[in-house]
């Protein structure tokens, strides 16, 4: 397989500098090692095919990484200047292909280990993401879902190049209110469910109609346990979620559902059934203030073999009927509920935490295998 492949993740480019305000280290170090653990297969790959002329570059921010999370208007990615500073701007227009990057900045077919790109001063990352992307011929990118960063990239790049979900999946998974009615109308079980139960007194006691004991408010396009709060009665949940709206933050106010988080590790294909990689444990912790907090992902934990395995792998595919446009690397987040077994509570439309190791576990070089799915890179044009 030959060409240039660019890879990057929002964090490690240096996101998150617009605003002043600094990254957590948790996160930054998560970025890390799902971007490490992607070049590792990937070079792995290109390493098994010394021939083929696989040429890897990737994205390095300069310096510390501090910001905020960005913010990308219904619009997308600008249509033009890709420079600046803030980077975002309304118009779903695609953007023109960048000038020539100084000599050096590219990678170049048959350079064999990853290179690393750093961006033009003062430039913003999603801008350097995409500007990148374009003078590459396939570009795998990681980035946060919220404020519509990830689907941005996924338009800005375009099919050819993009690797990973369809933009209209994207879009679908970044709004979770909007992701949990579309599956409850395909008769898949979410909270949404025991929201309704809640409501019946007359369910109050029935399989899976458990009287609730706690709200969940958090962002609508957040990700993971970002700013997301236990409330143990539907008042504070309910006031929760009015302040979150009167400071303009777009927020979803949900039951809490009791029982074991786990998270699904899909391979998608255009056009095939999803395959369940690895069934896995979530460790979410809450603070005395109801604050969740994410302690990290033990991959593989649950057997493929275990009994509860064949719903899990029934409940991959119902989710990618109700969810057109998923592909390569995807993962579901749930809750195995006592009485009423999986409840979907997100997708995650990118690599996830739970990438990292699972390749080795698995003894397969999971980025290759969706590189190669993907179709063989073409070079890119002006």
């Amino acid at each position: 397989m030959s060409g240039r492949l660019w890879v990057g993740e929002y964090l490690s480019a240096g996101g998150g500098r617009e605003g002043g305000a600094t990254v957590p280290a948790e996160l930054l170090e998560a970025g890390l090692r799902m971007r490490d653990a992607l070049l590792g297969d990937l070079q792995a790959w290109a390493a098994a095919d010394p021939g083929g002329g696989l040429a890897i570059a990737y994205a390095q921010g300069p310096g510390p990484v501090s910001g905020v999370l960005p913010e990308v208007p219904p619009g997308g990615l600008p249509a033009a200047g890709l420079g600046g500073p803030q980077g975002v701007s309304p118009a779903r227009a695609s953007i023109p292909p960048p000038g020539p990057a100084p000599a050096g900045d590219r990678a170049t077919p048959g350079a064999g280990t990853p290179r690393a790109v750093a961006p033009r001063p003062d430039e913003a990352t999603l801008n350097f993401l995409a500007r990148e992307a374009l003078s590459h011929d396939l570009a795998w990118l990681v980035a946060p879902e919220s404020g519509g960063a990830l689907e941005a990239l996924a338009r800005a790049v375009g099919p050819r190049r993009w690797i990973g979900c369809t933009p209209d999946a994207i879009r679908l998974a970044g709004r979770k209110r909007a992701t949990l009615e579309r599956l409850a109308a395909r008769g898949i079980a979410t909270p949404l469910a025991f929201e309704a139960g809640a409501a019946s007194p007359s369910l109050t006691g029935l399989p899976g109609h458990d009287a609730l004991r706690a709200w969940v408010v958090k962002p609508d396009d957040g990700a993971g346990t970002t700013d997301t709060r236990r409330h143990v009665t539907l008042a504070a949940a309910e006031a929760d979620l009015a302040a979150r709206g009167r400071r303009g933050e777009p927020a979803t106010l949900e039951p809490w559902v009791e029982g074991e988080a786990l998270s699904l590790s899909l391979l998608c294909r255009e056009g095939a059934p999803p395959e369940l990689l690895a069934i896995n444990r979530q460790r979410i912790e809450a603070d005395a203030s109801g604050l969740l907090h994410d302690e990290g992902v033990v991959i593989c934990q649950m057997a493929l073999k275990d009994p509860r395995a064949a719903a899990l792998r029934a409940l991959a595919g119902e989710v990618a009927a109700a969810v057109p446009g998923l592909r390569g690397f995807v993962g579901i987040d749930l809750v195995w509920h006592p009485q009423r077994g999986p409840v979907v509570i997100e997708i995650n439309p990118r690599l996830t935490c739970a990438f990292v190791g699972l390749s080795a576990a698995l003894g397969r070089n999971l980025a290759g295998e969706i590189l190669t799915a993907h179709r063989e890179p073409c070079h890119a044009t002006a």
